[in-house]
């Protein structure tokens, strides 16, 4: 039993026993079954525990509270790890009301065969007075059972998680939140990002102070880590930078992997996992293939497929939405090798996934120009990695003319840096003038903090993004003011240029750092013209232009609302007509990117 607030206590439980979670995850440190007592005017414990614990837990209860007896207890999730000792709780405190909604009594149903004698069925968004305390109950299905709901204490703002932020290990273990978190979060609910998506958007309404999920730790600082974990777990994004290769291998082809790592970290790469499929735990490497954005599948042509353990792999992470990732394959065989092929049709139901052509083939072992594949392979694998490599340890700027190819009708980052923090923004005007020598011209509105630390500090860099920028960065450097705001507030890897400017580490294909010779005043907006003082492509990803970000990246508006919305970021102007000096708080762009809403 713990005190987490002056009405809230900690009564869940530890389990040692357990082997495998679910019949399927090693948790070499247990699991914790977590449940909770609000001791208000009416009492509500949160959830049981697993069935090998009634005593344990019921005790704890009543170290809590003493002769009193609770009024209510609250189902958020009917997994037998969470509900067992429903019948249990009720034997010893037969009055309690059982509140769940109507998916959570049919469960129970199911799993107990009798009838629970005092209901209380809650529908999405009610509410229950306990006193000081209010509850609200926020549907969360398939995060990730049908039933699930999480519970929101308006009071103490507290959110009841239900198997939303937990983690493998028992309570009385100390071990980093992440990797556990990640491995819990992949197997068990990968599949159901949407779902998790849906949650997070409801989670941004509330006001949060504390999170308590039904297994791991309970979560009071630093929250934003956590929410921006699950938003890149469940949106299915890169978390890690690096290259993860998967093999089977009797021999020859694990030469190969090795050979292909190597390459990889002469390259730069920061990270470089390597895994034996049949050696390592399964569910490891799934999680290591949803954290990094490229992986490598190696494998030898087996019984006209591909081997066991491959096959298995590649099964766990279609079943789980495997998507927005770019797959490189090295394929073995002696006499009919189709390794890659049959891999390649694993997953054709699975979105955004880019295979790297062309597939390494080897006929039984290791030829020369295998090995010139590999490298070639690595190469492109690195490719950006490589080009950060270089400009960290370029000792004289380079100027790279093709850099500037990448200028179009385009959208970029512009970074700077005001003198104590760094900032960035969206641009999408930015014009080469002349070549010899390189100028370019730069429009930024004068309402952006940006125009006047440029104007101060007389540097920029402009980072060209390519068409696999993902939405998650035009919010956060176009809808929100640097201002207000460290728009690079917790970003892991930091490139700099030789200006001292950040360079962006993804979804970029070239930048240039920039040098303001002239500044021209256009009334709205100011134009720098500037002299290039370094520049260096980083990959050859189309560059994301203007026309692509709206049919392709920026999210329709959901909206019955009468009113216009902005066809840059998407806010929406509630009104029957539109302000002709309408300015967007957001994106700072005028009435003329504004469209009716139909």
């Amino acid at each position: 039993m713990k005190q987490l607030k002056q009405d809230l206590f900690y009564v869940g439980v530890n389990d040692h026993q357990i082997d495998l979670f679910e019949g399927q995850y090693i948790v070499p440190n247990g699991m914790a079954y977590n449940s909770y007592v609000i001791k208000d005017e009416f009492i509500a414990i949160m959830d049981t525990v697993d069935q090998h614990f009634t005593d344990e837990w019921l005790k704890n209860i009543q170290e809590v509270l003493g002769d009193l007896k609770p009024t209510y207890l609250i189902v958020q999730h009917t997994e037998p790890d969470h509900s067992a000792n429903i019948i249990n709780f009720l034997r010893k405190y037969p009055g309690t009301y059982v509140v769940g909604n109507a998916k959570t009594f049919k469960m129970m149903e199911q799993f107990f065969h009798e009838e629970i004698p005092h209901k209380l069925v809650v529908n999405d968004g009610d509410t229950l007075n306990l006193g000081k305390h209010t509850l609200t109950f926020v549907f969360a299905p398939m995060v990730h059972w049908p039933e699930v709901m999480v519970t929101y204490d308006s009071a103490d703002k507290v959110l009841f998680s239900a198997d939303g932020f937990g983690k493998f290990g028992a309570l009385d273990v100390e071990e980093e939140w992440d990797c556990e978190a990640r491995r819990y979060y992949i197997g068990i609910v990968g599949k159901y990002g949407a779902q998790v998506q849906a949650l997070l958007k409801k989670a941004a309404t509330l006001d949060i102070e504390m999170i308590c999920p039904l297994h791991g730790p309970v979560l009071s600082e630093d929250l934003g880590h956590y929410l921006k974990l699950y938003d890149i777990w469940s949106s299915y994004q890169t978390e890690s930078e690096g290259v993860a290769i998967f093999y089977t291998s009797d021999g020859h082809t694990k030469i190969a992997v090795e050979l292909l790592a190597e390459e990889l970290k002469k390259n730069g790469t920061p990270k470089v996992v390597v895994a034996d499929l049949a050696r390592e735990d399964m569910a490891e490497c799934v999680e290591d293939a949803f954290r990094y954005g490229k992986i490598v599948l190696a494998t030898t042509t087996y019984n006209a497929g591909i081997f066991p353990f491959m096959d298995t792999f590649i099964a766990h992470l279609v079943e789980r939405n495997y998507q927005n990732k770019k797959i490189a394959f090295i394929e073995n065989g002696t006499w009919a090798p189709m390794a890659a092929k049959v891999m390649k049709d694993k997953f054709a139901n699975s979105k955004n996934i880019t295979f790297i052509e062309p597939s390494v083939r080897i006929l039984s072992s290791l030829t020369e120009e295998n090995k010139e594949q590999i490298a070639k392979l690595a190469l492109v694998l690195s490719e950006e990695y490589k080009a950060h490599k270089e400009i960290k340890e370029e000792k004289v700027p380079e100027l790279d003319p093709k850099a500037l190819f990448k200028i179009g009708y385009g959208l970029y980052v512009v970074t700077s840096n005001d003198g104590k923090k760094d900032n960035g923004l969206i641009v999408n005007t930015v014009t080469q003038l002349t070549d010899t020598p390189l100028k370019v011209a730069v429009n930024i509105n004068k309402l952006n903090y940006s125009h006047d630390v440029i104007r101060k500090t007389g540097i920029l860099n402009v980072n060209c993004l390519n068409q696999e920028t993902p939405f998650a960065i035009f919010q956060q450097f176009g809808f929100v003011s640097g201002k207000d705001k460290d728009k690079f507030a917790g970003e892991e890897v930091v490139l700099r240029s030789e200006n001292g400017l950040r360079v962006l580490p993804n979804y970029v294909n070239a930048f240039f750092s920039l040098k303001v010779e002239q500044y021209v005043d256009l009334g709205t907006h100011g134009m720098f013209i500037c002299s290039v003082t370094e520049s260096k492509t980083i990959n050859n990803i189309e560059t994301m232009t203007y026309n692509y970000y709206q049919a392709n990246v920026k999210p329709k508006p959901e909206t019955k609302k009468k009113g216009y919305v902005c066809k840059v970021c998407g806010y929406v102007y509630e009104g029957d007509t539109l302000p002709e000096d309408i300015v967007c708080p957001l994106c700072k762009h005028g009435a003329a990117d504004f469209e009716e809403i139909k």
